[in-house]
């Protein structure tokens, strides 16, 4: 497996070829709502692929001076729970660090409240609704 970051046009259509998969036929999410305004073609993106295929992606964007928000973060089904994920979000993390950023905000699906509280992350907000799923905010301080 290797992991590409950038925003070719190929690596692009990997992305959203998984997001389709995970959020919008697993998951159930409008392709209105999954495909949104942040995703231009100047968007860069994360993906891990095994051999062409990709099995996990994720995107980021600035929220603040401070803060980054990472979302559209999925792996597919057959691909879960052999750690891909966590790894994926330690290495946008580290870029973030990098970069200067000191915090990392998200929103969790409910269902995935544990997986980020094993990588640090808190509950930082009520539950809502987004994209018709439960989800809460969480946070994390990635640098000091």
């Amino acid at each position: 497996m290797h992991t590409h970051f950038g925003c070719e046009r190929w690596h692009q259509a990997a992305a959203f070829a998984l997001r389709y998969d995970v959020f919008v036929l697993e998951q159930g999410i409008s392709l209105q709502d999954e495909f949104d305004e942040l995703d231009t073609p100047e968007r860069n993106y994360f993906v891990v692929y095994d051999h062409s295929l990709a099995v996990a992606t994720i995107r980021y964007q600035k929220k603040d001076g401070d803060t980054i928000q990472p979302d559209r973060f999925c792996v597919r089904k057959e691909h879960r729970n052999k750690g891909i994920g966590r790894t994926l979000l330690r290495l946008l993390e580290d870029k973030a660090t990098k970069e200067g950023f000191v915090f990392s905000i998200l929103s969790a699906e409910k269902t995935a409240v544990s997986f980020y509280q094993s990588l640090n992350y808190e509950v930082n907000s009520d539950e809502y609704i987004e994209d018709g799923l439960v989800c809460v905010e969480m946070i994390k301080k990635i640098s000091s």
